[in-house]
């Protein structure tokens, strides 16, 4: 017989043994918790840390059922206190569940000892521990697991996952048929207190857990550059309380701002032209160039049909070079910030391939990886290194796309500034030597935080403006190459670039230039993002842009979901009045891409005034598609 445990001391209770833990979710829902967070840490720039942070065992009552609650004060987005815009939030994190379940994206397992994966952790934005502890108990010699989707790496030890997002996977309970319950699903800010709520649901059949097969330092480090790339997604702004306002204050609401570096506001292109002094294209012009294409067989682009190229600085006197078959070459060219091209970047690549096919001339193409690196580039302590290869690497990947747009090869050259810099140098110099800081300051707003090398951009960029930096790659424009005319095809807010080159180019070329020097121009409309009509869209914002390495079924996502609609509120009220097409983006990237005017101006009519084959916004939205 056992013996019986010696009594407690007097005084001291009796210890009572541990109550069990609940028993791990199913794998399908284990599956589904970690989509959720991932959804959530993408919408809200938040790291996912452990898989069990904050699940609530809801399976032991509810079926394929489970709850998270996560923290928000680590969250990358200001968070709004508008409940209309939460109901966005969670719209935004059903939709990249969705994205995840649809594309049946791949979970991998990585193994490795907690002493091994502390150290590939190692950085304290992004831990392996949420508040930085370990757990109790835990040994050096432990196994960790994490699992890795959509780029970012969770501890999933102590739950089982499967080796795809499988689904269906639904957000529930974001109602509450009890007034005094808050919904189970809902964005909490009270005090002190920022917190998000998930309860899912998922169908998922039972599957097996995944075994690892996967590196613990590759997934970590992927996880820690995902988290850092994250762009957030923007919100619709709540409607505002309708108050009186002084004339001064409306007028302030509607200020615009657009520079190289920001384009902010609702765009009056009038006031912009009026602003820059630059003119807008006229009829005649058009015409003329209309004439030279016609000679090469080809009829006047619709950018410059539908007035989405806008504005011009003395295309006159290209076209009169262009006529008399003087020397004539284009420059255009693409900061690499990203390893994708959006549809927005390829506005002036597809003007400026036309132009070269149009005019027959040579074309010369700046990437500006070092302009990227001076604004964008970091420093890593662990390397002991800047990070200016990536940009050169980007360069790379950005030319590719480049390239596929159809230029004449035999008369393009693309060069990357880190490796040609020694060739445009003397021109660099030049142009440096004829600007003085104060100017540069006030047309570029540097200030005092501002490093050297920004300050002395603008002059490489000006630089390919003058075609002695390419004598050899310009030989084709004749025997006087630095006599020969530059058209730069860009959008408008790169202008002040170029507005300083032209106040100083009778310094830099021969006098016998026909424009003393100048570069003429021809400036385009911003290409509205996927979230409306303010702005351009961007590169570090992916879901406010289509990039050229999209899957069809991303692509069909993104417009479907987030592309803004100009249509009204319900179907009556749209049959009455027809959608907005001034708002409505998907008639707007129509504009740009479908080069027939009559099914243009068809599907306008339509659905402007709510009737016939492209009625709603559904319709118009799959017609895009198709482009």
């Amino acid at each position: 017989m056992a013996a019986k445990p010696p009594p407690a001391p007097a005084g001291e209770k009796k210890k009572k043994p541990p109550r069990p833990g609940p028993p791990p979710p199913p794998v399908p829902v284990a599956t589904a918790a970690l989509v959720a967070r991932v959804a959530a840490a993408k919408v809200f720039g938040l790291w996912p840390s452990s898989a069990l942070v904050g699940l609530q065992p809801v399976w032991t009552t509810e079926a394929g059922r489970g709850k998270l609650t996560l923290d928000l004060s680590a969250s990358k987005r200001d968070l709004p206190k508008e409940p209309e815009q939460h109901a966005q939030l969670l719209d935004l994190v059903q939709a990249e569940i969705d994205a995840l379940v649809n594309a049946n994206a791949p979970i991998t397992i990585a193994e490795a000892t907690r002493a091994d994966t502390e150290k590939a952790f190692g950085d304290p934005i992004t831990p392996l521990y949420d508040g930085g502890k370990p757990p109790k108990n835990a040994k050096p010699d432990d196994m960790v697991r994490v699992a890795s989707l959509a780029g970012f790496a969770v501890d999933a030890t102590a739950l089982p996952v499967a080796s795809n997002a499988s689904g269906p996977i639904q957000l529930v309970g974001r109602t509450s048929d009890n007034p005094k319950k808050k919904p189970e699903t809902m964005v909490l800010l009270a005090g002190k207190k920022k917190q998000l709520s998930l309860k899912f649901s998922t169908q998922s059949t039972e599957a097996a857990a995944a075994l690892p097969t996967g590196s613990m330092s590759s997934a970590v480090s992927a996880s820690q550059q995902a988290h850092r790339a994250l762009s957030l997604t923007p919100l619709v702004a709540a409607a505002p309380k309708v108050v009186p306002k002084s004339d001064e204050a409306e007028t302030e609401d509607e200020e615009m701002v657009v520079d190289p570096w920001a384009v902010e506001g609702k765009i009056d292109y009038s006031k912009l032209v009026e602003k820059f002094g630059s003119q807008l294209l006229t009829p005649s012009l058009l015409d003329r160039l209309g004439a030279l294409a016609a000679k090469n067989g080809m009829r006047l682009h619709r950018f410059f049909r539908r007035g989405i190229f806008f504005s011009h600085r003395d295309l006159a006197k290209i076209l009169d070079a262009a006529e008399n078959r003087k020397g004539l070459y284009l420059y255009t060219g693409r900061g690499p910030s990203s390893a994708a091209m959006h549809l927005g970047h390829l506005v002036p690549f597809l003007m400026t391939q036309w132009l070269q096919a149009a005019l027959n001339v040579p074309l010369v193409v700046q990437m500006t990886d070092d302009e990227k690196f001076l604004w964008k580039g970091e420093y890593d302590e662990k390397k002991g290194a800047y990070d200016l290869n990536r940009f050169r690497a980007l360069t790379r990947e950005n030319a590719k796309d480049i390239i596929a747009c159809g230029f004449d090869l035999d008369k393009t050259f693309i060069f990357s500034d880190c490796d040609y810099m020694g060739h445009m140098y003397p021109n660099v110099c030049r142009i440096w030597k004829s600007i003085t800081y104060s100017t540069a300051r006030a047309a570029f707003g540097f200030e005092g935080s501002s490093n050297v090398g920004q300050s002395a951009f603008p002059a490489i960029q000006a630089a390919p403006s003058f075609p002695s930096s390419f004598r050899i790659p310009l030989q084709k424009c004749g025997p006087q190459p630095d006599d020969a005319c530059c058209l730069i095809p860009c959008a408008i807010d790169q202008d002040p670039y170029f507005r300083v080159t032209r106040d100083v180019a009778h310094k830099i070329a021969p006098k016998s230039h026909p424009l003393r020097g100048k570069p003429a121009l021809v400036h385009s409309k911003f290409f509205p993002p996927l979230q409306g009509a303010l702005g351009k869209m961007s590169a570090s914002n992916t879901d406010s842009a289509i990039f050229l390495t999209d899957s069809d079924d991303e692509i069909r996502r993104k417009i479907m979901t987030h592309a803004f609609s100009g249509g009204r509120e319900t179907a009556k009220l749209q049959r009455e009045l027809g959608a907005d097409l001034e708002i409505d983006v998907a008639y707007q990237w129509l504009r740009f891409f479908l080069e027939d005017d009559e099914e243009l101006e068809a599907i306008g009519k339509s659905y402007g005034s709510g009737s016939g084959e492209f009625w709603n916004t559904a319709a118009v939205k799959e017609r895009l598609l198709v482009e």
